[in-house]
């Protein structure tokens, strides 16, 4: 039973001393693997934070188009369609907290022009540059244009108030007319 023991306590102590020394030759191999891994893992956590960033603009950019068609197609003329759109988009970026100079182009001629009865459209199209740069990931770029467009329809049956002249314009307009006849 004692060479048992000691048996058993000898190749523990080999073992032990065997793993000592291969422990021993591993020392730094913590740091180096570290420093090789570091930057690797720092360029993961940039691309999933621009994937983050990219998607949650895209979603910004797709309210904001949506948004402008709609406020576009409740308007009853083409100034106000316009100015309702563009107000309507940089409030929609401005809630989404994206922080750039959306262009807006809307496509309303048609759709007010058209006869009442027949059915019409608007369109708005919305497109914001969002910053990558800020990143630092190599192979990034530094900026990624976004674009969306949305159709909104316009009531066949609702009038739409045609590009009138104001009061005194008419009153100006009948002036020179009058004036034309008289000259004559």
């Amino acid at each position: 039973m004692a060479d048992r023991v000691g048996t058993s306590r000898g190749a523990l102590v080999r073992w032990r001393v065997l793993a000592g020394s291969a422990a021993a030759g591993d020392r730094g191999n913590a740091a180096l693997e570290l420093l090789v891994l570091a930057p690797v893992m720092l360029a993961l956590i940039g691309l999933v934070i621009a994937a983050g960033r990219t998607s949650i603009a895209e979603g910004a950019v797709q309210a904001a188009a949506r948004d402008a068609a709609r406020q576009a197609s409740i308007s009853l003329t083409r100034p106000a369609a316009r100015q309702a759109a563009l107000a309507s988009a940089y409030a929609a970026l401005r809630a989404d907290g994206l922080a750039c100079k959306p262009a807006v182009t809307l496509d309303v001629a048609q759709g007010f022009a058209t006869p009442l009865g027949q059915p019409a459209e608007v369109s708005a199209s919305v497109s914001c540059t969002v910053r990558l740069s800020d990143l630092l990931v190599p192979g990034l770029p530094g900026s990624r244009t976004l674009t969306a467009r949305f159709t909104s329809p316009l009531d066949p049956y609702r009038s739409r108030a045609l590009e009138l002249q104001t009061l005194s314009q008419r009153r100006h307009t009948r002036a020179r007319t009058v004036g034309d006849r008289l000259l004559r």
